[in-house]
């Protein structure tokens, strides 16, 4: 049963890392500590993600220039546009740092691994799903935060402080990583078990001091049943925009079967992995845990639609093109 609601692992862990941080919130003297903690766990998961993306099939991917085309246009250009309007239709509803946590996560580029299982499970373009999240990746630490600066306004002005913690502490790493991957690519492919909980060790420590500084900023006396069912509903429309519309899409550009499976998983699916140091990065403490409550319940609700989605689309017979 546990299974069939939670199709992957992670959402429990999240769940467990909210649950942790609201009961047990970082305080006073230990707060330096869990934002050291929490940076160096970042640059690590930025370093591995570095190592694990392939140069070599990312360059031979861009070939495929309508597919990965198509996957940036829709990630960083429909969803941004999504993001935003979510941003308007629920700023008289809900706190200002809140709805725009809908901006922001419209601005994030793609899972990695989730969105490959996903393609892999439904019959996609495996080999271009793995070129897919590479290049959304690639070009979303860059791209992410100047496109969040160019939508949010002055809210999302990006000092210069800013813009040098993300380049110390998201992209140096990961260029680090991609010039390690000679000698260390095998050791990460090899212990993929190792790596995966790594990185979602780190992601769970850069939530746990997000909204650890949120609960102690006041986030539930803020958070009330009416602004968290606001949260889900909002979240539960932008889920079915964002499927619904990677799928049209590709329907559109007329992509071959495979290929529009792939972009329907690429396109749609947002990464809390980028999204939580991200919003370290930016955002002071207590503003961080707030901002990222939309994408934290998109992350999650993805998964497990998802894993629902993907068997579907593998059990229908390979002419068939849903509409």
């Amino acid at each position: 049963m546990l299974a069939r609601i939670f199709p992957d692992r992670f959402v429990p862990i999240l769940l467990a890392t909210i649950l942790l941080a609201s009961l047990l919130p970082v305080r006073a003297a230990a707060v330096p500590v869990a934002q050291g903690v929490s940076t160096a766990a970042i640059v690590l998961l930025f370093f591995l993600n570095g190592v694990r993306l392939p140069r070599d099939e990312v360059l031979h991917g861009i070939r495929n220039w309508k597919l990965q085309g198509s996957a940036l246009a829709f990630c960083f250009g429909v969803m941004a546009l999504l993001g935003l309007g979510a941003q308007y239709a629920t700023a008289p509803l809900l706190p200002a740092t809140l709805a725009l946590g809908f901006l922001f996560l419209g601005i994030l580029p793609s899972t990695v691994q989730s969105a490959t299982a996903a393609s892999s499970m439904a019959g996609g373009n495996v080999a271009a799903s793995v070129v897919a999240a590479a290049l959304l990746n690639l070009v979303g630490v860059i791209a992410a935060p100047l496109l969040f600066a160019a939508l949010a306004g002055s809210v999302g002005e990006i000092s210069g402080a800013a813009a040098l913690r993300i380049a110390l502490i998201l992209l140096l790493p990961f260029i680090a990583g991609q010039f390690a991957q000679r000698w260390l690519r095998p050791w990460v492919l090899k212990h993929k078990g190792l790596t995966t909980a790594m990185d979602r060790t780190a992601i769970a420590v850069a939530v746990y001091v997000a909204f650890s500084a949120a609960v102690v900023a006041g986030i539930w006396d803020q958070l009330a049943g009416r602004e968290i069912a606001i949260v889900i509903g909002a979240v539960a429309i932008l889920l079915a925009l964002s499927f619904g519309g990677a799928w049209a899409f590709g329907a559109l550009l007329k992509l071959a079967r495979p290929d529009r499976v792939t972009l329907l998983f690429a396109g749609a699916q947002k990464s809390i992995a980028v999204g939580a140091p991200l919003a370290a990065t930016l955002f002071p403490p207590a503003i961080a845990g707030m901002v990222l409550v939309p994408i934290l319940v998109y992350h999650m609700a993805q998964l497990i639609l998802s894993a629902w989605i993907a068997p579907a689309l593998a059990r229908q017979p390979t002419g068939v093109v849903l509409e």
